[in-house]
Order: structure tokens, then C-alpha cells, then sequence
């Protein structure tokens, strides 16, 4: 089978969420509704892409930047296609995006319990930082969370 990659438009959004939901590690919440997605892909025209095989959605990737850094958000392949490049030819389309954008450098934030995802990205060049700490803050109306894990353990 051989996916075809194309960048990712909003009339993309409901079979991209339908993936994202149903992929082991890929949470989504705020920010993730098919408003906000739509505005992404706007400030990020040609950065996410989606692949196809017979029509069919069976990966994602969202890629953005600020003017200095990229952000891979959001890469998904459907359990059934995967070890086929998929991940990796997402993966290049958006950095060779962001290489022609002038941007050098490109983070990418993974679960800690996301074995597969850590695996992949570790595989494929990517290195852990241990000197940076993570931190999020949901702000206004959406402080409800979906599918973000809570913190293990109660601080303070």
C-alpha cells in the first residue's frame, strides 16, 4: 500500500478528530475543535498534511510555527497502516515545510506513557531533553479537559 501525502485542509477535520480519537497516545482538548483547527491550518498554510490510501485518512500530522520554532502536533497513523513510512513521510513533508519557512529547530511534545510514539520519535533522530520541564496552563471557558491525563500526584 502506498499513501499519498497532501497538505490538510478544514473539510479534513471530522475524519482527522475521528483518527486522533481512536489513536493510543494522541490526546485532544482545547484547541482542538474544528474552529480552531481551521484557524491553524490558516496561520500554517502547507505545514500539516494528511495521507491517504483509496481516499482514506489514516494519518495526520499538524505543524506550525511562531517565526522561530516549529511544533509538530498531532501525529497519528492508523494502527492497521503502520511500519510503512507513513509516520516518516509526515513527518519530513512538515519539516521540509518549516526548512523553507527559515525555521531550524522544531519541538514536539510526547506522553510519558506513550511507549510507541517515544519509540518512534527517539528512532527517527529526535532527542529528549532532560534540562526543560513542561508546562501548561487551560485558560477561560475551556479549563475542561478531554482526553489529557491528570497529574499522578497532587502537589501543593
Amino acid at each position: 500500500m502506498t499513501a499519498k501525502i497532501r497538505e490538510m485542509y478544514p473539510g479534513d477535520y471530522k475524519a482527522v478528530l475521528a483518527l486522533w480519537e481512536k489513536t493510543p497516545g494522541v490526546g485532544t482538548g482545547p484547541g482542538d475543535s474544528k474552529k480552531e483547527i481551521a484557524a491553524y491550518l490558516k496561520r500554517n498554510p502547507g505545514l500539516a498534511a494528511v495521507a491517504e490510501i483509496n481516499g482514506k485518512i489514516v494519518g495526520t500530522i499538524l505543524c506550525g510555527h511562531d517565526g522561530r520554532r516549529g511544533a509538530i502536533n498531532h501525529l497519528a497513523v492508523d494502527v492497521s497502516c503502520r511500519r510503512l513510512g507513513i509516520g516518516k513521510a509526515l513527518v519530513k513533508w512538515s519539516l521540509d515545510g518549516l526548512e523553507k519557512a527559515g525555521i531550524k529547530k522544531c519541538n514536539i511534545v510526547v506522553f510519558q506513557d506513550n511507549r510507541a510514539g517515544l519509540a518512534f520519535w527517539e528512532n527517527t533522530g529526535w532527542k529528549k531533553r532532560g534540562d526543560l520541564a513542561f508546562l501548561q496552563k487551560i485558560i477561560g471557558k475551556n479549563a475542561g479537559r478531554k482526553n489529557i491525563p491528570k497529574p499522578k500526584k497532587e502537589c501543593c
